[in-house]
C-alpha cells in the first residue's frame, strides 16, 4: 500500500478560536465593568489594563526584538507629564491624553535615532540615564513643584462617574488597537524580520533584513503603549508625582509580568499581567511582605519554571493561542 505525504499550512486552530471567544468575553465584561462594579471596579479595570500594556509593550520590545530595557519609564513618566502641562494650558484631559500618546510616540521616535546603535547592557542603562535625566528635568518645573507633583484638576469638570467610564472605555480602546496593531505587526514580513534580529542579528542582515528600520518600528510601537499607560494611569489616578511616575517600581513590575507569564509570547505577557493584578489586589496592604513575596514568586519561576507559565502551558495545547506565524503539518494520504 502506498501512501503520500501532503503538507498543510495554518495558521489559527481550536487553540486560537477559543482563545479569541475568551478575549471578546473579557473585553465585554471590561466594558460593563462601571455598571457592574462601579467607580471602583473601573478604577481596577483600569490598572489591569495598565498592566497589560506594560507587560505586552516591554515583552515585544525584549522578547520579540532582543531590545531589554530598564528605562521605559521614560515614555510611561513623560506621557503622564504631557497630559498635565497640556491640560494647564486648557486643553480637554482626555484630549491631552491622546497628544500626550501622540507626544511618546515621536519620542520613541527621536530617542531611537541614537539609542539603537548602543548594544545589550549598553542600551539597557542608556535608557535608564535618559529615564532619570527626564526625571530631573520634570521636577524642575514650577508647576510640577518638585517631588510635591500636581494633579490633573481639569478632569473634576466631569463627574465622578463619567469620568471613570470614560478612562476605562479609552483604556480598553487603546488597548485592544495596540493589540491588534502587534499581532498584524508580528504577522507581517516585519514580524519574521524582528524574530531573525532576535535570533541572530548579523545572519538577518545578511539576508537583507534592514536591521535599524526593523528594530525602529518594535522600538516606536513600545514606546507609544508605554506612553499611553502612563497617561491612562494618570487619568486614573489623578495626581502626579515625578518619583511615582519614574519610579524604578515599573521596570521592575515589568519585568516581573513578563517573566512569570513567559517571555517571547503576547499570550505569557498578558498572563503574567493577570497574575501580577490578582497578587497586588489581595496582598499589597500588606506593604514590605507584598515586595518579599513578589521576590519569592519571580525566584520560584526563575528555577522551576524560567520559560513561565506559557512556556509550561502552551506546548501542551493543540497549536498557538494567538498566532503569530505559521504551522506547517504533515499528513499521510
Amino acid at each position: 500500500m502506498n501512501t503520500t505525504s501532503e503538507l498543510t499550512v495554518t495558521r489559527g486552530g481550536t487553540t486560537a478560536n477559543m482563545t479569541m471567544i475568551a478575549i471578546i468575553i473579557a473585553v465585554v465584561a471590561l466594558a460593563a465593568t462601571p455598571w457592574v462594579f462601579g467607580v471602583g471596579g473601573s478604577g481596577r479595570a483600569v490598572a489591569l489594563l495598565v498592566y497589560v500594556l506594560l507587560a505586552v509593550m516591554w515583552n515585544a520590545l525584549a522578547g520579540f526584538a532582543g531590545l531589554v530595557s530598564i528605562g521605559q519609564t521614560l515614555f510611561f513618566g513623560t506621557a503622564a507629564y504631557a497630559t498635565i502641562r497640556l491640560a494647564d494650558a486648557g486643553v480637554d484631559p482626555y484630549l491631552a491624553l491622546l497628544i500626550a500618546i501622540a507626544f511618546g510616540a515621536a519620542l520613541g521616535w527621536i530617542t531611537s535615532l541614537f539609542m539603537l546603535s548602543l548594544k545589550d547592557g549598553e542600551f539597557a542603562i542608556g535608557m535608564w540615564v535618559l529615564s532619570s535625566l527626564a526625571h530631573l528635568c520634570v521636577n524642575l518645573d514650577p508647576l510640577i513643584q518638585g517631588e510635591t507633583g500636581t494633579s490633573l484638576i481639569s478632569l473634576n469638570a466631569y463627574d465622578i462617574q463619567t469620568r471613570s467610564m470614560i478612562t476605562l472605555w479609552m483604556a480598553l480602546g487603546i488597548t485592544i488597537a495596540v493589540f491588534v496593531i502587534l499581532v498584524v505587526l508580528l504577522r507581517s514580513r516585519t514580524g519574521a524580520a524582528i524574530t531573525a534580529i532576535r535570533d541572530d542579528e548579523i545572519g538577518a542582515r545578511s539576508i537583507g533584513v534592514n536591521v535599524m528600520k526593523t528594530k525602529r518600528i518594535v522600538f516606536v510601537l513600545a514606546a507609544t503603549g508605554t506612553a499611553a499607560a502612563g497617561a491612562l494611569w494618570l487619568a486614573s489616578a489623578s495626581n502626579f508625582q515625578p518619583r511615582a511616575f519614574f519610579g524604578v517600581q515599573w521596570t521592575a513590575y515589568m519585568l516581573f509580568m513578563v517573566l512569570v507569564g513567559g517571555l517571547g509570547r503576547i499570550e505569557g505577557a498578558i498572563i503574567g499581567a493577570v497574575l501580577f493584578f490578582v497578587i497586588e489586589t489581595f496582598f499589597a496592604a500588606y506593604g514590605a511582605w507584598y515586595l518579599v513575596g513578589l521576590g519569592a514568586v519571580a525566584v520560584f519561576f526563575a528555577l522551576f519554571l524560567p520559560k513561565g507559565v506559557w512556556g509550561w502551558i502552551g506546548p501542551r495545547l493543540p497549536g498557538e493561542a494567538i498566532p503569530t506565524g505559521y504551522i506547517v503539518e504533515k499528513s499521510n494520504t
